[in-house]
């Protein structure tokens, strides 16, 4: 069990230490600012966009196409589980676009219409269905997972996954038992089980590389979440990353650009080939 530090705080400070929204005073720019450069991507680049890989609404992937045999960059979007979209983050493939890389989203059932189980359930049958995607569009099948926030969890829990060859986490979540005492639980409803078993920190190593990135400019919480898990996983490969004076949401052009930091360190770990 992961020792919750803040639980003898406050609800409201243990609240605020996980609140990104709030913690960021332009999030509500940046995320406008995601939805148009998303536009732009889609007009841009050929894609197959809201292909079904499930059942549920939100059970959708994009795939955008690059050269034949090329790796695929797999990204999963966060907002703790319970909000945002795929559509809004499509942004974040345009710099491995550019480096010669395949792409791909894949959005999943929100809580609480699901629970974090179901979630990670569909998570990984969305990691299957890029691969068969990437495979029938000349792909070499080799998946690049990477996801932002709570996407970043279910990056960490989808790094053993079939084809994933490593992975990139930014800004995640890695311990729940904090995320139990927040505000954020209304929805999740996390039981003590999930909690033990959907927790990255407390699950055996997955020796894939991992690049774990975080902004210096963001939420303590988080930031210490990252460093945690980089400690956990210091004898499997991978790299932490600090990204100066980056915050929860502008870290996230560290993935877009070509010659972001993170998407570079993800190159680094797993090639192109």
């Amino acid at each position: 069990m992961v020792i919750d530090t803040l639980l003898h705080l406050p609800q409201a400070v243990r609240d605020a230490a996980y609140d990104n929204t709030r913690a960021v005073a332009s999030s509500a720019q940046q995320l406008a600012a995601f939805e148009a450069r998303s536009m732009a991507v889609v007009q841009q680049h050929a894609a197959d966009l809201d292909v079904a890989y499930g059942p549920g609404a939100r059970q959708r992937l994009d795939y955008f196409h690059g050269p034949a045999g090329a790796p695929t960059l797999l990204f999963i979007h966060g907002g703790y589980w319970q909000m945002r979209h795929k559509n809004s983050f499509r942004f974040v493939v345009q710099g491995a676009l550019q480096q010669g890389v395949q792409a791909a989203l894949i959005g999943y059932t929100l809580a609480p219409h699901a629970s974090l189980t179901q979630i990670v359930q569909e998570v990984r049958q969305g990691i299957a269905a890029v691969r068969r995607q990437a495979l029938a569009a000349g792909g070499s099948g080799r998946i690049l997972l990477c996801g932002w926030s709570a996407g970043g969890h279910l990056t960490a829990l989808g790094l053993d996954g079939d084809g994933v060859v490593g992975g990139l986490g930014i800004s995640g979540i890695y311990a729940l038992e904090p995320v139990r005492h927040t505000y954020l639980n209304q929805a999740l409803q996390l039981t003590p089980a999930e909690v033990d078993q959907l927790s990255p920190l407390q699950l055996p190593v997955v020796d894939k590389p991992l690049v774990l990135a975080y902004g210096t400019a963001e939420l303590a919480q988080l930031q210490a979440q990252t460093q945690a898990f980089a400690h956990y996983r210091q004898a499997a490969p991978g790299a932490c990353l600090a990204v100066p004076g980056a915050d929860h949401f502008s870290i996230l052009n560290a993935l877009a650009d070509p010659q972001g930091v993170a998407l570079q360190a993800l190159l680094a770990q797993v090639g192109t080939a």
